[in-house]
């Protein structure tokens, strides 16, 4: 007796809001590696122009914040206050935040059953996602 596929076949699957969360969630991991790739790259640049260590130039590289560092023998931090670093800082921070709160939602969704506790938790994760947002990038763009 034959028995039946589990999955559906790509062509009768169609595209729904799990699989563009899934989808967003992928992207959003290539970009962060690739905006990683980005700040280490220039922060090893700035870092060899000052004749920085490599914890402060991974410190600098993933938070590029001119105003968050005091303990870096830097004569001039202005280089790292431009408006590239604190780009690059943004989208690094909303691409994390929004990746690691779609993870926590996924993960929620496996041990909450009733549909009301997954909406509640739903909503406070997306509460504390803006919130956290708008305070990082506050602190890029302010500092």
């Amino acid at each position: 007796m034959a028995s039946k596929p589990r999955t559906l076949p790509l062509n009768k699957r169609g595209m729904n809001f799990e699989m563009f969360m899934w989808i967003i969630t992928r992207l959003t991991a290539l970009a962060m590696y690739g905006l990683i790739l980005i700040a280490i790259i220039g922060a090893l640049i700035m870092g060899a122009r000052n004749q920085m260590n490599i914890a402060d130039v991974l410190r600098w590289g993933f938070m590029p914040n001119a105003g968050h560092v005091q303990s870096v023998p830097l004569e001039n931090a202005e280089a790292w206050a431009t408006p590239f670093w604190r780009w690059v800082g943004s989208a690094l921070l909303l691409v994390a935040v929004g990746h690691g709160v779609h993870g926590l939602v996924v993960i929620a969704d496996d041990y909450i059953v009733s549909e009301r506790g997954r909406g509640v938790v739903r909503f406070i994760s997306i509460v504390m996602m803006i919130g956290m947002s708008i305070i990082g990038l506050y602190v890029l763009w302010t500092a």
